[in-house]
């Protein structure tokens, strides 16, 4: 009797023993990545049409609604992977989202439209290595997705350089129900709702795969979808729900609308012709705006429009440096005193024989030019050439910028006329702090005076508007684009587009704009939000390694 009962627990042991090892084979299989060329290459052509779908997003296609379930591909294809996979899964995704989005750059040179996209492709491999640390295997990961996504844009829109910010996920987001957030928490607010309904997509298809996994057979009989436990349905389920209400959540942010207006006209004088070289002969671009200016002056005097309270020029406007060039002066006095109200100049000044700024001025009526504000965020390689001497050896492309652009110091908060703006220069609407602190210095109206002339009929014009509707939501404020050669536009504090102009054509829009003196959440909080998540979602690489290696010790424990 006792031999047999001694008998019966070695089989036992030995059985429990096996079912261990089992156990931590099954784990291991499922977490090892496989080798077999289809198993390696599915992940990377998923991130791969994930990030064809981010791009479709943004303009020139403008389908929002696929930002979800693009990155919600991209965190599947990131699952079980070893984080140099994740690389290149998100390598993958960079280069579908980037090589299309960034395209408008050929009109300057393919070389620094494919260099610019592979850069960035760079930040999206990383965000992919990432990914694949935390995905199904640290508990509440579709949280940590969203904070490493907008780790990755804090980063991105930064360095190096000062950063590029084009393709974030917010941006795609210029009036949809995700937009609202942009009130609480910026642009990262948005961002961060966008990766986090993608994620919880993610995690109800992983639950559902995994659930439907467990009921087939070891025969390879087919899967019964009906036969997923209750827990399975449960998670599936709650995900679903929950990534239905991000949107509905963000939907019911109140937009305010309503404020004292101003009469506000915008002239748009148009170039000589698109391209790299749109300025044509000295003062055309001048000569334009003060022709559109003065046909502006004859339609209110003859009572077709309504006599405006300040006058709005884009960047460039004045292709000469009106202080220095005494017939532009007097000619941009001349345009001031007969439409009677101050104009926002937009002029290239120089700053001795090698340097020049960009420039707002407000021009006065009776004491002529006053407060400036000069562009701080330069465009790299567009506007200065970083290591000139350097890279002046190896291209002759630097011809194309034949000065550096000095960046001014000062906050764009200018008085012109009966209205504080907020004045931003083109490509510094894509990033948070220039914007914000016009806004928090004073501005009632943001003005983005911007010159698109070498990208017209591209996608970059209605990419870079839709950044100007993302800032109305984020700051409660009306926008007004006043574009060389288009687009031009007045955004209401919704983010509502009320008019806009074509492009290359010479226009004016002369309408009321609502001014609005109070403060936003997403103003009070500052950077805040973005540094929290940011910071949050690098503590979830660290846990995700932590746990990682912890779960690993215990497999090995089990096999012995």
């Amino acid at each position: 009797m006792n031999r047999r009962i001694g008998v019966a627990r070695r089989r036992a042991l030995v059985s429990d023993r096996a079912r261990r090892r089992a156990l931590v084979s099954d784990r291991a299989r499922r977490r090892a990545p496989s080798f077999s060329a289809r198993a390696r290459w599915l992940p990377i052509g998923l991130a791969l049409v994930g990030g064809l779908g981010l791009d479709s997003a943004f303009a020139p296609l403008a389908w929002w609604p696929m930002a979800v379930p693009a990155t919600a591909a991209i965190v599947l294809a990131a699952r079980r992977q070893s984080w140099r996979g994740g690389l290149l899964v998100g390598f993958a995704a960079g280069l579908g989202e980037f090589v299309p989005l960034l395209a408008w750059l050929h009109v300057v040179t393919p070389l620094a439209w494919i260099a610019l996209a592979l850069v960035e492709a760079v930040y999206l491999a990383l965000l992919g290595g990432a990914l694949a640390i935390v995905v199904d295997r640290l508990p509440g990961w579709p949280v940590w997705v969203a904070c490493l996504w907008v780790a990755e844009e804090l980063v991105r829109d930064r360095w190096p350089l000062g950063g590029f910010a084009w393709g974030r996920l917010a941006f795609s987001q210029p009036d949809t129900p995700f937009t609202g957030y942009a009130a609480l928490g910026g642009a990262p607010a948005v961002t961060f709702a966008i990766a986090l309904c993608a994620a919880l997509l993610a995690l109800a298809i992983v639950t559902v795969s995994r659930g439907a996994g467990r009921q087939g057979t070891r025969n390879g009989q087919r899967l019964r979808l009906h036969g997923i436990g209750t827990g399975a349905v449960l998670v599936a389920t709650g995900a679903g729900l929950a990534a239905i209400g991000v949107p509905v959540l963000g939907s019911a942010v109140p937009r305010p609308t309503g404020g004292k207006t101003v009469q506000v006209a915008v002239i748009q004088g148009n170039v000589p012709h698109p391209g790299t070289h749109f300025l044509g002969r000295a003062e055309d671009v001048l000569n334009n705006h003060l022709a559109e200016t003065a046909a502006l002056t004859a339609k209110v005097k003859a009572g077709q429009l309504a006599q405006p309270q300040l006058v709005l020029w884009p960047e460039n406007a004045s292709d000469v440096d009106p202080i220095q060039d005494a017939k532009a002066f007097a000619e941009i006095q001349a345009a001031t005193v007969a439409i009677g109200v101050p104009i926002l100049v937009g002029a290239v000044l120089q700053d001795g024989p090698n340097n020049a700024s960009n420039t707002g001025i407000v021009w006065d009526p009776i004491s002529g030019p006053g407060e400036r504000y000069t562009k701080r965020h330069l465009v790299p390689f567009g506007e200065y050439i970083p290591f000139r001497g350097l890279i002046s050896h190896l291209t002759s492309l630097t011809t194309l910028v034949p000065q550096n652009f000095l960046p001014g110091h000062r906050v764009g908060t200018l008085t012109v006329g009966p209205a504080t703006i907020a004045d931003v220069m083109c490509f510094e609407v894509a990033f948070d702090e220039q914007v914000r602190d016009g806004v928090t210095h004073g501005g009632q109206l943001i003005v983005v005076q911007t010159n698109n002339a070498t990208y017209n009929h591209t996608a970059e014009t209605r990419q870079q508007l839709a950044m100007s509707q993302l800032r109305a939501v984020e700051h409660g404020r009306s926008v007004v684009v006043a574009a060389t050669s288009g687009i031009s536009a007045v955004i209401a504090p919704d983010g509502r587009v009320l008019v806009r102009t074509g492009e290359l054509t010479p226009a004016i829009i002369d309408r009321p704009v609502v001014l609005r003196g109070e403060h936003t959440i997403a103003d009070h909080l500052d950077a805040a939000p973005e540094w929290v998540l940011g910071i949050l979602g690098v503590l979830s690489i660290v846990a995700g390694v932590v746990l990682n290696r912890s779960r690993r010790g215990r497999g090995k424990e089990l096999a012995r």
